[in-house]
């Protein structure tokens, strides 16, 4: 009688780094979680973080990709244990997900604790350019976009005025808040609430896509065109 061969280190490596590739092609939120990470590091290469704020956002980071894998590691499970609704086992799935979004509220907070000062000089310069611009500038960048949103509309011919197509109007209103927050908020706190006020914009793009009522193309458009229209406004009347 034959007895299976323990798994050697590199067998254990191995279905590591297959669970790994495994996740990354079935969960997109693990892409995305994996994306972000990647580009905050690049970021706080550039910035020349300090050793301890690195760790800090190493640490963030490890902490939000193993929550996600282990979130889905349990759904896998109960799926397979259940094949009928059960409180107890959408409990479970809850609470695996809870950890994440605990995990990734840490993670955004670390972010902002190390980026904030930098990130915020930047984006004062940027506005303080934009106040400067002319606005022929914008109106011009504002018309361009309205010329396109129009054509593609009437290329496309679909969806109707508060439903679908060509712009998304939600992510419209949505961006628009984030520009005026943004303008509107006092020197001190600007990068705080303007921070806040974009993620809630993107969340609305987000769910405007994800329910199917509109492409990411249409939402982007939408976006534009409520930044832009913002734009122009404080431009010319603040």
């Amino acid at each position: 009688m034959s007895t299976r061969r323990a798994p050697t280190l590199i067998d254990s490596f191995n279905y590591a780094f297959e669970g790994i590739i495994h996740v990354l092609r079935t969960q997109r939120n693990l892409r995305i979680h994996f994306a972000i990470a990647f580009v905050v590091i690049i970021v706080a290469l550039i910035e020349d973080v300090t050793k301890l704020e690195l760790i800090a956002l190493l640490i963030s980071i490890a902490f939000v990709l193993i929550a996600e894998m282990l979130n889905t590691a349990v759904e896998s499970a109960i799926d397979i244990a259940t094949t009928s609704f059960d409180p107890m086992a959408k409990l479970a799935k809850d609470i695996a997900a809870g950890a994440v979004l605990i995990a990734t509220v840490n993670a955004v907070a670390v972010g902002y604790l190390v980026f904030s000062g930098k990130v915020a000089d930047r984006s004062a310069q940027l506005l303080d350019r934009l106040r400067q611009a002319p606005a022929e500038v914008t109106l011009v960048a504002l018309l361009l976009t309205v010329i396109i949103v129009l054509a593609t509309k009437a290329y496309t011919g679909r969806g109707t005025p508060l439903r679908g197509g060509l712009p998304s109007g939600h992510a419209a209103l949505a961006f628009a808040g984030w520009m005026a927050a943004t303008y509107a908020a006092g020197d001190s706190h600007r990068f705080l609430i303007s921070t806040i006020a974009l993620i809630m914009a993107l969340l609305v793009a987000q769910t405007r896509v994800e329910s199917g009522i509109h492409s990411a193309l249409e939402v982007t458009y939408g976006a534009l065109l409520g930044a832009l229209a913002t734009l122009v406004v404080f431009q010319v009347f603040a």
